[in-house]
């Protein structure tokens, strides 16, 4: 019996596909392109997303990243374009990945970047409570730090035309990325034959893949979104200046080396304006530079930090 399953995943690059063919093929799986950012949507996601159901494989579907926009925008985004098609045995997925310009990460730190993947599975995992939520992202984005442990990782790395077919990357030694479990390896994305699409090799065999995706017992853990810390929480209009440095420094816009206190002081006000010079909509009026974080300001600050 198989240890592993095999997947392809597609977006509006992909034509229509013979669903059932490549599942006669042997594809156990596969995953759509849903949206992307805080507004687009991926034109072909309804067709692929209704085909891959219909033919019985194990689905799912993907939001591309903006860590440089709003997390909860972002979720809402992909909420609303997947809500129709999730159900039992569906698997949500953040893409984590930098543009090759940059543009999606410019203005970011690793701890901001981190806080908004954390942020956007929280939010995904609330709206789908009994589904799975995982991340994809590189090498280089683990490395750095941007990735939340306990989520499942859908890994990209591809090793050339030594492994190219299902075969030669179940041969291959299974990928480690920064010590990290990897529950599918996305080995080409140019096979030598066939059409050009994104292959995937799952560590699961079929029907394990099937019970994990309903939320069995097998595979990588399910994520379980982060708690405030003793002491912090929503709902506070005033916080005091300890929780507020607390917040920032976890979203990267304080230092950790600054020694929290319980006045505010000029860093804690520097913060809060580089805080606001990246989420402008949450200034008063007006105000170009502003040290006074806000209500809305600090329910945004905490969905960063804290994930909730």
């Amino acid at each position: 019996m198989t240890s592993t399953s095999h997947g392809i995943d597609v977006s509006a690059y992909q034509a229509e596909q013979d669903w059932d063919a490549l599942k006669n093929g042997g594809l156990t799986f596969a995953f759509a392109k849903a949206s992307e950012g805080q507004t687009s949507r991926d034109s072909r996601f309804a067709a692929h997303i209704k085909g891959i159901k219909a033919a019985g494989l194990v689905p799912g579907a993907y939001h591309f990243a903006w860590p440089n926009q709003d997390a909860a925008k972002e979720a809402a985004n992909y909420i609303a374009a997947v809500k129709p098609y999730a159900g039992p045995g569906f698997l949500h997925w953040l893409d984590l990945e930098r543009y090759s310009d940059g543009r999606n990460y410019r203005g970011r730190t690793a701890a901001q970047i981190k806080a908004y993947a954390t942020a956007w599975i929280a939010a995904v995992q609330k709206a789908f409570p009994a589904q799975r939520v995982g991340i994809y992202t590189s090498a280089s984005d683990l490395a750095a730090g941007h990735v939340p442990s306990g989520v499942p990782l859908w890994y990209p790395a591809y090793p050339g035309t030594r492994v190219d077919t299902f075969a030669e990357a179940e041969a291959a030694t299974k990928p480690a990325p920064s010590g990290r479990a990897v529950t599918i390896w996305q080995f080409t994305s140019t096979p030598a034959k066939g059409p050009r699409v994104d292959s995937n090799l799952a560590y699961l065999a079929p029907d394990a893949l099937r019970t994990w995706a309903k939320n069995g017992a097998t595979g990588a853990p399910s994520y379980t979104p982060p708690k405030f810390p003793t002491g912090i929480g929503p709902g506070k209009t005033n916080p005091s200046a300890k929780t507020l440095q607390a917040a920032l420094q976890a979203t990267g816009y304080m230092p950790k080396s600054v020694t929290r206190a319980d006045h505010y002081g000029t860093q804690t006000e520097a913060a809060v304006a580089r805080f606001h010079d990246a989420h402008p909509q949450y200034r008063a009026k007006g105000k170009t530079h502003d040290v006074a974080i806000g209500p809305k300001g600090w329910a945004a600050l905490f969905r960063l930090a804290y994930g909730q």
